[in-house]
């Protein structure tokens, strides 16, 4: 008989192609705060299989919330979002008021080797991160980097808040696959990453950005989605139900291979 610990170890299968998914969850409620919808979110989320997801607007704590809902979750959003699908995730708490905080997440089925949350915020004005992940891919063990964004309302704060991000970029090592998603709040379509070396999945897929907001009934292009050294593949805009009737937003996703 041959012993346990003699039996070889199957190799781990190289991953090279995967998915993104990146969605502002509106704290879980749907649009003007008119029903708790997390439970249903999840669903939604993991019925798309991705591998990464990008979530902005997400609570880490809230001490009222319990109180008024009875399905609200005893651990933080992103842990009842991750379950047992994204054994990885990472939290950058962004806003902290007296009942609780909300920031951005980033769940993952591959190992988070690190990860940072950067203060972008301008002073007096709503508080804002830049979620910055460093990923493991099985196999290969190729490193991804991963920035979740949610930038401001007004124009001079995005442009700052864009020139950031653009730090952030360069310290990036040139030749490192980079995902960057989020919600960009960019109605004027003003962001330009391209002095990045980034490209944006939708625009470069069919020459426009994709619209994501009202969920409802989509007409501003607030999120985006985009890359670097990483080719992409299927652009969807998830603008139909159950997603047209979650949150305010619609989901973006997207496949990229090495």
């Amino acid at each position: 008989m041959t012993h346990p610990e003699l039996i070889p170890t199957p190799p781990t299968t190289a991953i090279k192609r995967f998915t993104v998914l990146t969605v502002n969850i509106h704290k879980g409620f749907t649009a003007l705060n008119r029903r708790f919808i997390l439970p249903e979110l999840r669903e939604a989320v993991r019925s798309v299989g991705a591998d990464i997801v990008f979530l902005q607007e997400i609570h880490g704590t809230h001490e009222r919330h319990p109180q008024r809902y009875s399905d609200w979750p005893k651990m933080p959003q992103y842990e009842f979002l991750a379950d047992s699908i994204w054994p990885q995730f990472a939290y950058g708490r962004n806003a902290v008021y007296p009942h609780g905080d909300h920031g951005n997440a980033l769940m993952s089925k591959f190992q988070i080797v690190s990860y940072d949350n950067l203060d972008i915020s301008q002073s007096g004005h709503e508080n804002r991160g830049l979620l910055h992940c460093v990923l493991r891919l099985p196999g290969t063990g190729q490193e991804v980097h991963a920035i979740c964004m949610h930038l401001g309302l007004r124009e001079v704060h995005r442009q700052q808040q864009l020139r950031l991000l653009e730090q952030r970029i360069s310290e990036i090592p040139a030749d490192a696959p980079l995902v960057v998603a989020g919600d960009f709040n960019d109605w004027r379509q003003r962001a330009d990453l391209s002095r990045s070396g980034l490209k944006e999945v939708f625009f470069e897929a069919d020459g426009k950005l994709a619209r994501t907001f009202p969920a409802r009934l989509p007409l501003l292009a607030l999120d985006r989605i985009y890359v670097r050294n990483l080719t992409a593949h299927n652009p969807r805009v998830l603008n139909t139900r159950p997603w047209s009737h979650l949150s305010d937003h619609v989901p973006l996703s997207v496949e990229v291979e090495l």
